[in-house]
């Protein structure tokens, strides 16, 4: 059966394009080749390629929310959206002082939707970036960055708001699990690293060292937890790319690691790394309460799969 997700995307990439003004069109729309542009991740509030969503219409802001909503499954874009309404937590517990807000958040288009074979595009903002290249009919996804600042709004010790509580406790049940001997080969520092390694880089020189615990070397419950966080940030994905994303991994050897105390409230780290599978999540700024999490292939981040492929194929 063909996969209609690039079409989808396709589709919605185009009535984006069609919605935008003249002006703004033009913010927007790079062309695919303009690499320092496509292949760019930025997680906090800087200045980025792009149009920004504030200084879209009803109709522009819809079109590029239904195109976001093409690359993620239902309960990431609800993630997603928690995410961008923090802007609005967050500029209050400032102070009012830096002028957050929900609509500094932009949308490019790299190349032409409607009649390009090579084609990709990208919803970022603070705390929020997410990555999808289409080339000859096949969606390449990642970086995907999800963060949360605060991490968590609590009333009376139960969270009112928590974008990211799974991602958090998945890493604590999984640490929680495996035997004394495997822990200490999982810990690979007491204290937890000022943000993901992998950062704002356009590329990852993979794996990162040290890798931490083989996943063979755990015992059943360790790996069904194991296998349950990768799952998570795969799910992120529309299930037609999940699915494929977990295939790729199937045969592969996986690797968990983590940094920082070992019970909760603290500072701490995890990651896991596979066959070009890179995951990163760190709660270690505002005293544990502001978390990042990232979703990488380090040797097909930014499409450079489909376009080995596609280059390979046409010249």
């Amino acid at each position: 059966m063909e996969d209609p997700l690039p079409e989808q995307m396709r589709a919605a990439g185009t009535t984006l394009l069609a919605a935008l003004d003249p002006a703004a069109r033009d913010s927007a729309v790079h062309p695919f080749d303009d690499e320092s542009s496509r292949r760019w991740l930025e997680y906090r509030p800087r200045p980025r390629p792009g149009v920004c969503l504030a200084e879209l219409d009803v109709a522009g802001r819809k079109a590029a929310h239904r195109l976001l909503a093409t690359a993620l499954s239902p309960s990431a874009y609800a993630q997603a959206m928690a995410i961008i309404a923090l802007e609005e937590v967050l500029d209050r517990a400032e102070g009012w002082h830096r002028g957050r807000h929900s609509g500094d958040y932009w949308v490019a288009v790299f190349g032409d939707p409607a009649r390009d074979d090579r084609w990709a595009w990208r919803l970022e903002g603070h705390h929020l970036s997410v990555n999808m290249t289409v080339v000859d009919g096949q969606v390449s996804p990642a970086p995907i960055f999800f963060g949360a600042n605060p991490a968590a709004v609590r009333y009376a010790g139960r969270p009112v708001s928590r974008p990211l509580g799974i991602e958090e406790d998945l890493g604590w049940a999984l640490l929680d699990a495996i035997g004394p001997a495997e822990r200490s080969a999982a810990i690979i520092a007491d204290e937890a690293p000022a943000d993901i390694i992998s950062a704002t880089r356009r590329q990852v020189d993979a794996p990162l060292e040290p890798l931490g615990v083989p996943s063979d070397r755990l015992g059943p419950t360790g790996r069904a937890l194991l296998d349950q966080v990768v799952a998570l940030y795969l799910d992120r994905l529309p299930p037609e790319l999940a699915i494929r994303e977990a295939r790729r991994l199937d045969a592969g050897r996986l690797h968990f690691a983590w940094a920082g105390p070992t019970h909760p409230g603290q500072r701490h780290y995890y990651r896991v790394q596979g066959d070009d599978l890179l995951i990163e999540y760190d709660n270690t700024s505002a005293d544990g309460n502001h978390a990042h999490t990232v979703l990488r292939r380090p040797a097909s981040d930014f499409g450079a799969d489909i376009l080995a492929t596609h280059h390979e194929a046409h010249h």
